[in-house]
């Protein structure tokens, strides 16, 4: 399923003027901090109305500034990952994951919790509570909270910045599986060269609240305009 994204919007000094197209798959916003990642990601949620804009998933218009059209953020349907895992602390992870279950629309087939359980490897961690998890953990049923809400687009926004390395590569290989097997479209934001060439297949590159390239990984990570939108210590090279 497309998306189809154009938004021009000013936060403060900040003037966000970004468009992208993506045909499924997971798309990465990379740039460094303050490129208008997050901006362009709170816009595509409806978090954010945009002073100008259009946002289209296949043949349905949620953004049209001209048209005066704006579907709220609970009639999208998309799920959302935040930096951190934002969990009820009161509630069991099961409890956790029954809630995303209650956005399922009616009418529409939902995601076998089994399913989504086995995807994320948390079979275990069912009865426990957030706070005897750990951060990795806490973002995969984070994760699984979200696609039981049966989304048609997930959104995450640096869902791994939070985490350590040692957390980090604990839950890459279950977004890999996310990516393989879930068949959801996903818009993912992070500032990692490591993670965006290990799961985007397409690289919409920010700096300074534009877009400066957008293709498949490979190409834009393998490009020229990669050591303005990167931080210093992420420089590399990008081999296949």
């Amino acid at each position: 399923m497309s998306l189809a994204v154009e938004a021009r919007h000013r936060l403060g000094d900040f003037i966000l003027d970004a468009a992208f197209t993506s045909d499924g798959g997971v798309t990465a916003l990379f740039g460094r901090s303050g490129s208008g990642k997050t901006s362009l990601i709170r816009i595509i949620a409806g978090l954010t109305r945009p002073a100008e804009g259009v946002v289209r998933l296949g043949e349905d218009v949620l953004v049209d500034t001209a048209r005066g059209i704006f579907v709220p953020p609970h009639r999208r349907r998309f799920g959302y990952v935040f930096q951190e895992a934002r969990l009820f602390p009161h509630l069991t992870v099961r409890q956790n994951l029954n809630y995303g279950r209650w956005f399922s629309p009616k009418g529409t087939r939902p995601e076998s919790p089994d399913r989504v359980v086995g995807l994320l490897g948390i079979g275990d961690l069912l009865d426990r509570q957030p706070a005897n998890l750990s951060g990795g953990e806490k973002q995969r049923v984070a994760i699984g909270r979200a696609l039981l809400a049966s989304p048609r687009l997930l959104l995450m926004d640096e869902p791994l910045a939070a985490l350590d390395e040692e957390r980090k590569a604990e839950i890459l290989p279950y977004l890999e599986r996310l990516r393989d097997e879930a068949g959801i479209p996903i818009v993912y934001v992070s500032h990692s060269v490591a993670e965006v060439a290990r799961l985007a297949d397409r690289v919409v590159l920010m700096t300074g609240g534009r877009v400066e390239a957008v293709g498949p990984a490979s190409d834009v990570l393998g490009g020229p305009r990669l050591a303005s939108a990167a931080d210093r210590r992420e420089a590399g090279s990008v081999l296949s």
